[in-house]
């Protein structure tokens, strides 16, 4: 697999004076054909940078809620990387490949980042999952930003 794996979805959005509805995943409508089985939601405040997480056997589908973050995913065999601007406005979502990585700064004051996670037998936890160093030179991620609010094991990620 290569970054160009990496795959960028508009969904589309019904709006009355109620509001907006849209849909974020259906079975029938989507590619490749994955079972998900785990929902995760990280609610964060401006200048939080969570990641660049990834593992070997997960497919992730990333949708921002509300607000607007940042996010970079990175091939850690070539080096490539690419970044897409979620908000809750322009309704992209973004899937992720087993092997790669992904991380995300939020820019609004509070962003409410949506995961479905696709994968075989037991969840990939931290100790199955690999990390990548934020701002790695070779990486040569351009986040816009110096010092994030990082957790203890983004700030203790290895470079490359």
């Amino acid at each position: 697999m290569s970054i160009t794996d990496v795959k960028v979805f508009l969904n589309e959005a019904f709006k009355d004076e109620r509001g907006e509805l849209w849909t974020v995943w259906n079975e029938k409508e989507f590619e490749p054909k994955l079972k998900f089985n785990h929902d995760k939601i990280a609610v964060s405040k401006k200048n939080v940078l969570r990641g660049i997480h990834g593992d070997s056997k997960s497919w992730k589908l990333i949708t921002c809620l509300s607000g607007e973050i940042k996010l970079v995913v990175v091939d850690p065999k070539t080096l490539q990387h690419m970044s897409v601007l979620l908000t809750s406005k322009n309704k992209l979502s973004v899937l992720v490949p087993p092997g790669f990585g992904n991380g995300h700064l939020v820019l609004s004051d509070e962003a409410v980042f949506y995961y479905k996670w696709a994968y075989e037998g037991k969840y990939p936890d931290i100790e199955d999952q690999f990390s990548l160093k934020w701002n790695d030179p070779k990486l040569k991620i351009e986040w816009g930003i110096k010092n994030p609010i990082l957790s203890t094991r983004d700030q203790n990620s290895k470079l490359l």
